[in-house]
């Protein structure tokens, strides 16, 4: 055999081992942008415990946290502004601003209207049903 057909028959191995590794790195790329979207899904501080060091220390939006974890429920907004020993005139304004949590998904959640909770009392919720449905569901009497 020539050499030159060695050569080219060397270059066309190489080739071919080019075309698999970029083949590769390709489906690996495609993986991270894979896992890259599903991070984009979930929420940036997803850790409970990071939730209050989002809220600036003795802020209204952090007295409220706080007073719905000791209360371990929502709280409708007027609760809210008397156990931050606020007025009827802040309504406006603490309901805007825990809103625009609940907007952004942080935080806060709206389970009724004029209601605010939070989004732990959620996860607490769903750990605690275990995604099956309480057994009277569907019942028409829950007494039956």
């Amino acid at each position: 055999m020539s050499l030159r057909g060695q050569l080219e028959r060397k270059i066309q191995a190489k080739n071919q081992e080019i075309a698999k590794l970029e083949s590769e790195v390709l489906e690996a790329r495609s993986y991270v942008q894979g896992l890259q979207d599903a991070l984009k899904l979930l929420p940036r501080d997803d850790d409970a415990g990071n939730l209050g060091k989002i809220l600036r220390p003795g802020s209204d939006m952090a007295k409220a946290r706080d007073r719905l974890l000791k209360e371990g429920k929502p709280m409708h907004i007027d609760e809210i502004l008397k156990a931050l020993g606020k007025g009827k005139d802040h309504k406006a304004s603490i309901s805007g601003s825990l809103g625009n949590y609940v907007r952004k998904g942080e935080i806060f959640t709206r389970p009724a209207p004029n209601t605010f909770g939070l989004k732990e009392f959620e996860s607490e919720l769903e750990v605690s049903t275990n995604g099956e449905p309480p057994e009277d569901f569907g019942l028409l009497d829950p007494d039956e």
